[in-house]
């Protein structure tokens, strides 16, 4: 294997890219230049492809966390010698808090070594790799700092003790004793553009870090069940947003395996419309309406106008829409798995759920959006019509076919979400004619998914018209309001996905995906509650709470019989898919409360966002 296991890995990010570091000290994963740019340390997918470790130069326990509200990871390592703790962080701008963070980080990884007990013999390997680990820069030093440069990158090494350089890596050994210090910042500028990268002092910038990512934690106060989750993940989020644009990557990875040695391995370091509002509905749950405001306002800009071209599906985080996919062939993969790819062409693809993503946020955000401006009255009116005709076609699907296009049901529903928003917006979207056909082409989406798409052999609904295959995705029909949870069609559906695609609480898309897709099983948290079964909801979310790493982190899934963390990571979707089940309990929660107080009854259960009502989270 190229590395340690997906799971044993730590998130560090500054609001451009990410930063992997397992629990032995070593950096597997960075690209500096922003999440989508090429790796400089890239042994995750390859041993060759380059790394930075530190750690004890003999045998050792270690035990690590985050520190509090903080993507900044400590690391303690005991010998039979002593003990230290080792501290990594992408450093965050110099005097940036709260919203501010991460929109000028310096691109920086910053690691602090200090002595907790006794005398701990240690050793430094620093070899970067630039290109996903094409190229071999020459490594230089002056007045006690290292370059390295290759192509259109350059690296600075500021270290705390001598390093000695040989055949393109710098190595040292040296001890620590309880009360010292060793700080080590590695810095990232573009060769041609600015000059050499600056490099301040380690132990500063960490404060810095440190600093802001706890006064942004300050401003988003959620209150609802499961709390130190829900703010965990919404960090997660947070981490996973290129804060120039404001638009949040769905992986920090590329080309980790769906399946060990399998070839389903895909760059996930893009931005997809299919996440959009899902993940306004977690920035709301987790009391961020400001990254939500942000979110909604990318995507505006970045689709600008359609005009009857289908509606693309993902961009880069800069909004670009070329994403042609290639493999990185000298790779050999996570475990083995091939191929490595860099690019995804699912940005080719129709994908018509996206047309309900767009309009089922803006409904979610209208508080915000009123004024409607004209740019983004005419984007919803263009999709709207779309879904109008689009629905009729058949698609690939939320996930992704590569093999041929089907008319899947999630799709069609997510067609029907777009009219009935669009429908709801009346005349603030279109004229009176205009919301007529909405409305009547929202009603037959309705009476084909009703018809086409019950199996009643099954007793549930397909994933595709007339076809007897399961699929988890119906489980948004409840969650966008197509159908009540507790209609009987819908709760046989329930039942029989979950009987037949469900293992240990983990439920797979289809029969014979290889592992539990972690969303799809926050979704069944969220039927439930909405059906009323609010105890039963609740021991699912823990059960699959429990199966985070050390660190609180998710992959996309989960080997249902080891438990191992498999796919892109950490996984954007998987933590949206917390935040919002966790939401869904508290309101069914406070539903029921409300029942038995019935002047306190709440006859619309759609979640109100913070700053327009609600008081589940006082946040910004």
């Amino acid at each position: 294997m190229a590395s340690a296991l997906i799971s044993e890995h730590g998130f560090l990010a500054d609001g451009r890219t990410a930063a992997l570091v397992d629990r032995h000290g070593t950096v597997d994963w960075w690209c500096p230049a922003r999440f989508d740019g090429p790796s400089v340390f890239g042994r995750l997918l390859d041993d060759d492809a380059g790394h930075w470790s530190i750690r004890p130069d003999d045998r050792y326990d270690c035990d690590r966390a985050y520190l509090d509200d903080a993507l900044v990871l400590r690391t303690v390592f005991t010998t039979g010698r002593g003990a230290v703790a080792v501290t990594d962080a992408l450093a965050l701008e110099p005097g940036a808090r709260g919203h501010d963070i991460g929109r000028r980080s310096p691109r920086m990884l910053v690691r602090v070594v200090r002595g907790l007990d006794g005398v701990v013999p240690m050793r430094l390997r620093y070899r970067p790799r630039f290109e996903y680990g094409r190229v071999t820069a020459f490594l230089t030093e002056r007045d006690g700092l290292v370059s390295a440069t290759a192509g259109a990158t350059s690296l600075l090494l500021r270290s705390a003790v001598p390093l000695r350089l040989d055949a393109g890596e710098a190595t040292a050994r040296f001890d620590v004793r309880a009360g010292e210090t060793y700080a080590f910042t590695l810095a990232f500028s573009p060769t041609y553009d600015g000059g050499p990268p600056t490099v301040p002092d380690a132990v500063e910038a960490l404060a810095e870090t440190t600093a802001g990512w706890r006064s942004w934690a300050d401003l988003h106060d959620y209150r609802g069940h499961h709390r130190e989750a829900v703010r965990r993940s919404a960090m997660v989020v947070q981490g996973m947003t290129y804060q120039p644009s404001g638009a949040v990557v769905a992986a920090a990875t590329t080309s980790l395996p769906e399946e060990l040695g399998g070839d389903r391995n895909y760059d996930y370091r893009y931005v997809w419309v299919r996440d959009f509002s899902l993940t306004l509905q977690a920035l709301w749950r987790a009391a961020c309406p400001d990254e939500a405001n942000r979110q909604f306002a990318w995507v505006a800009r970045a689709m600008g106008r359609i005009d009857g071209t289908p509606a693309p599906i993902m961009y880069g985080v800069e909004g670009e829409r070329d994403l042609t996919e290639h493999r990185l062939d000298h790779l050999r993969g996570y475990a083995d798995s091939r191929p490595v790819s860099v690019g995804n062409d699912a940005w080719r693809q129709r994908q018509s759920d996206v047309l309900g993503e767009v309009l089922d946020a803006a409904w979610l955000m209208r508080h915000y959006l009123d004024p409607m401006s004209t740019e983004v009255r005419t984007l919803l009116r263009a999709l709207a019509h779309q879904a109008a005709v689009d629905w009729r076609r058949p698609d690939a699907g939320m996930w992704e076919a590569r093999d041929a296009e089907r008319h899947y049901v999630s799709s069609k529903v997510q067609c029907w979400t777009a009219l009935d928003r669009a429908v709801r917006f009346g005349p603030r979207l279109g004229d009176r004619a205009e919301v007529a056909r909405w409305a009547a082409a929202r009603d037959e989406v309705r009476a084909a998914v009703l018809t086409r798409g019950w199996n009643s052999r099954l007793g549930a609904y397909t994933g595709a018209f007339d076809s007897a295959e399961l699929d988890a995705s119906v489980l948004i029909m409840p969650l966008v309001g197509f159908l009540p949870a507790d209609d009987p069609r819908m709760r046989s559906t329930m039942e029989v996905v979950e009987r037949r695609l469900a293992h240990d609480g983990l439920l797979r898309r289809w029969d014979g995906d290889p592992a539990g897709f972690v969303i799809c099983s926050f979704w069944l948290v969220g039927c439930l509650a909405l059906a009323g079964e609010l105890e039963r909801a609740e021991r699912l979310f823990d059960r699959l709470a429990e199966r985070v790493n050390d660190l609180g982190l998710f992959a996309e899934q989960l080997d249902p019989v080891t438990g191992e963390q498999l796919g892109n990571f950490p996984q954007a979707f998987s933590h949206i898919g917390l935040i919002n089940a966790a939401g869904r309990l508290t309101d069914a929660a406070d539903r029921a409360r409300a029942t038995r107080r019935p002047d306190t009854l709440d006859r619309n259960p759609e979640p109100v966002p913070p700053g327009a009502g609600s008081t589940k989270g006082a946040g910004s």
